[in-house]
């Protein structure tokens, strides 16, 4: 008797779940995939200096504007502030949740939440938060601020914040400084990270009928800055808090070094890098091979006012290159896409016009383990694939495939006659010197550039396309209309980079699942929409261990590749960056995601 009430005990426990209060262990940190690297006890994150001398001002420059220094908003989605919650130059007025480590694929620690708890299947997430976390007005930060932010989000917020609650199946505040996410069937083994890495606005110090509304007025945070000046799209500065409240906390030692920070903005590259001559602003990551081998022979570089610094990258490569719009008819035939990629002659164009200093892409994760190219896809991934095996090219599956060399005089035959075969396949044929299809139409597209760099490649990739008779016009137009058209969808080929991580995750589902396909705003400019994709995307989330995860990644990456949405161009294997000598790194080896501005600190301060 006893044996059975004992047995129905612990059923009944195991069936009540999370939401009954089933015991968890407080966690310091969380990773996607095994464990943190850093134990509960570290001093400090691994690529910062923790005696980092404080004080001084470093200022950057950004191509664009702002009319808003609330970025969590639609309106304010391409023109907010920079910094207010910002990755590249640190979460400066807003804080998230957990901070994430620049030094692991994707781990995060605790922030505003001191510990968190959760259990195996990652059904639920409990934020335990930091007694000492304040306010820039002094008032803590409870989970009535995380609860209020989370709904505010959901219904006045933009995409991501904006559906992050669809996953949740219920909210709920445990005490003051915990509040408990269970999550719903549409949740995944990433979400959680995801979720964690949210901000926490002010529930006393924000309207919420009127936060949809862009604002120039500087908001209470609890990071480590406030807005102090304001001049409307031209420039942002933040004045560091003496008071606060996390500076001694792990994640944040050796951070946040400058007691003020000046974000400037420019109306182009051009005039950008002009300002960073004239000692406007003091970094300038460089994104150009040929402004960095023939654009520094000014006075300031000469004198050693100016550094320069090249960083070996230790993350895959991402995509850069012309992207179809498969909406549109001309592009659907896979062909068509497959033949216009095989005309693209990257040995002319490096040679021709970087001097070679490119390398060129082969994978959606070159340069890392994710990518697939050059190894046969394993048991996972074909078991995955298995159900879309007509939807993956045989020489991508098996790892034998590889973009085609020319022999980079701008008209290798060899490869022209085979794309010709292709179009030929595709309905098209050569009539008087022009590529036209059946009803005699000239095959003819244009292609949407944003600035002097892109239309340079452009004109290269044009004179190619030519040899076989087909017409590509070329548009550059001015930032607002190439971020208006993008959001809609207006064109019929694009210049577009997809940056890739060691993590890739729920992001991806915007830049190619079927369900992002025709929302405007989305980044699945190539307009895909297969089940291939959205089945290795699900894999990919819900994948528990770093072998199955890689796999899964490998094999989305053969799916993406096999459907030539993406004309392939060009990397660099170096990330470069100058600077004013007075703004110096740490020591050692930068983290591996690179170099981290907020890390980095004005040497001048204690001189």
């Amino acid at each position: 008797m006893r044996r059975s009430l004992a047995f129905i005990g612990a059923m009944a426990a195991a069936l009540a779940g999370p939401a009954m209060g089933a015991a968890a262990e407080p966690l310091h940190g969380i990773a996607m995939h095994g464990e943190p690297a850093l134990p509960a006890d570290f001093s400090h994150l691994p690529y910062v200096n923790p005696d980092a001398p404080k004080g001084g001002q470093i200022t950057y420059g950004v191509v664009g504007t702002f009319d808003s220094v609330r970025p969590f908003i639609i309106k304010s989605m391409r023109t907010h502030a920079r910094g207010v919650v910002d990755q590249e130059y640190g979460n400066l007025v807003y804080e998230t949740l957990m901070h994430r480590s620049r030094d692991e694929p994707f781990t995060l620690y605790g922030l505003l939440a001191e510990t968190v708890e959760w259990d195996e299947e990652r059904s639920f997430i409990q934020y335990n938060l930091n007694p000492s976390a304040r306010w820039s007005d002094g008032k803590p930060v409870t989970a009535d601020d995380v609860i209020f932010t989370m709904e505010l989000l959901r219904d006045k917020g933009r995409p991501p914040f904006s559906t992050r609650l669809r996953r949740v199946e219920k909210m709920e505040k445990i005490s003051d400084l915990s509040v408990r996410f269970t999550f719903n069937e549409s949740s995944n083994r990433e979400f959680p990270l995801i979720l964690s890495m949210s901000p926490v606005l002010p529930k006393h110090a924000i309207d919420a009928e009127t936060f949809d509304q862009s604002t120039l007025q500087p908001g209470i945070g609890s990071g480590p800055y406030l807005i102090s000046d304001i001049k409307p799209g031209e420039r942002l500065t933040f004045t560091r808090r003496e008071d606060y409240w996390a500076r001694d906390l792990p994640v944040k030692r050796g951070l946040d070094n400058y007691d003020r920070i000046v974000v400037e903005y420019f109306l182009s590259e051009t005039a950008q890098f002009e300002a960073f001559k004239k000692g406007v602003f003091d970094v300038y990551p460089d994104g150009s091979v040929t402004n960095w081998a023939r654009g520094y022979d000014f006075p300031a570089v000469e004198n050693g006012d100016i550094i320069r610094q090249e960083y070996d990258k230790r993350t895959p490569s991402g995509m850069y290159g012309f992207v179809f719009n498969t909406r549109r008819a001309k592009f659907e035939d896979i062909r068509v896409r497959h033949a216009l990629t095989m005309l693209f002659d990257f040995e002319w164009a490096n040679r021709s016009l970087y001097n070679n200093a490119y390398t060129r892409t082969n994978s959606f994760w070159d340069g890392s383990e994710l990518a697939s190219t050059g190894t046969p896809a394993d048991a996972r991934e074909r078991e995955l694939l298995a159900p879309y095996a007509e939807l993956v090219s045989p020489d991508i599956l098996e790892g034998t495939w590889a973009l085609p060399v020319t022999n980079g005089s701008g008209r290798d035959r060899k490869i022209q006659r085979a794309a010709l075969t292709l179009l030929q396949d595709a309905g098209y044929r050569i009539e008087s010197g022009r590529l036209i299809d059946g009803a005699g139409r000239p095959f003819s597209f244009a292609l949407m550039t944003q600035n002097e760099g892109q239309e340079k490649l452009a004109v290269a990739f044009q004179r190619s396309l030519g040899a076989l008779g087909i017409e590509m016009s070329i548009r550059t137009v001015d930032d607002a209309q190439y971020q208006q058209r993008s959001q809609t969808f207006d064109y019929d080929m694009i210049m577009k980079a997809f940056p890739s991580s060691l993590s890739p995750g729920a992001e991806q589902i915007n830049r190619w699942g079927a369900a992002s396909r025709d929302t405007p705003g989305s980044f699945n400019f190539a307009g895909a929409a297969s089940p291939a994709i959205d089945a290795v995307i699900d894999a990919m989330l819900n994948a528990r261990t770093a072998d199955a995860f890689r796999s899964a990644v490998r094999a989305y990456d053969r799916v993406l590749l096999s459907a030539h949405y993406v004309i392939p161009a060009f990397h660099f294997a170096k990330s470069r960056v100058a600077h004013r000598a007075r703004i110096t790194p740490p020591d050692g080896p930068p983290p591996l995601y690179g170099y981290h501005l907020p890390a980095w600190w004005d040497k001048t301060a204690t001189e």
